[in-house]
């Protein structure tokens, strides 16, 4: 346990019961592996976790934003709380480091690995749930990802770059934005694409991602940058 504590000091909670901490970054892979330990797997202190993220964010933003309508407060909310942005405040706290995963498992990198903290943060909310109750968990949740939120609201990067860059492009040019791929590196299972999009013939942005959707979200976006319109709606 002597690891779990040092992750609890990382993150200033002193936990009553450091095995809810352990069970929250236990894979069941590690359980199929260690089937004679009695260890417990974090898919349950994941489905509550989950619950309390969405309910102290929804919080959060109804307090925040109080002039901002319904499905705005929904898609800040789904930009803030996606696979992406936990695995991404997952790996801000050194997660990885803790991890409990069969061998196979260790070795994934990529997507596979993001769901695998995306999923660990979640548990680890519950576990903190559990153990120190609503306000620690807010405090936690508030610390790794309350910051982002200005971002997301500042570059707007809760709106569908695609469909947002088309708008503006028939608006301004009044012709189709064109995505085509610009090269794809790396095995099936981490793969990275790059994408170009074309305004006619010509090469406006070029974007990456470990999907082509994420690749052309991120292109679509550099190009409303690229021509200044972030602020255009």
């Amino acid at each position: 346990m002597k690891q779990f504590e040092e992750f609890a000091e990382a993150i200033h909670i002193s936990f009553n019961d450091i095995s809810l901490l352990a069970r929250a970054f236990t894979h069941r892979s590690y359980i199929n592996e260690h089937s004679g330990e009695g260890l417990l797997h974090n898919e349950r202190l994941e489905f509550l976790g989950d619950a309390v993220l969405e309910l102290i964010v929804t919080d959060y933003l109804y307090h925040e934003y109080p002039d901002r309508p319904e499905g705005d407060l929904t898609a800040f909310r789904s930009s803030l709380v996606n696979t992406i942005m936990i695995s991404l405040a997952a790996q801000e706290l050194n997660m990885n480091e803790y991890l409990l995963l069969s061998k196979g498992e260790a070795k994934d990198t990529g997507k596979a690995r993001q769901y695998i903290l995306a999923n660990t943060f979640e548990a680890v909310i519950g576990a903190i749930y559990l153990d120190q109750g609503y306000e620690v968990s807010r405090e936690f949740i508030a610390t790794a990802l309350f910051d982002r939120l200005h971002d997301i609201v500042e570059k707007k990067l809760y709106k569908d770059a695609k469909s947002w860059l088309q708008e503006l492009v028939q608006e301004h040019e009044k012709i189709t934005p064109v995505y085509k791929v610009i090269s794809e590196v790396g095995p099936d299972h981490d793969r990275i694409f790059e994408i170009g999009v074309y305004f006619e013939d010509t090469l406006e942005a070029v974007g990456k991602g470990t999907s082509k959707q994420e690749a052309e979200q991120d292109a679509a976006r550099n190009a409303i940058e690229k021509r200044g319109w972030m602020h255009e709606e």
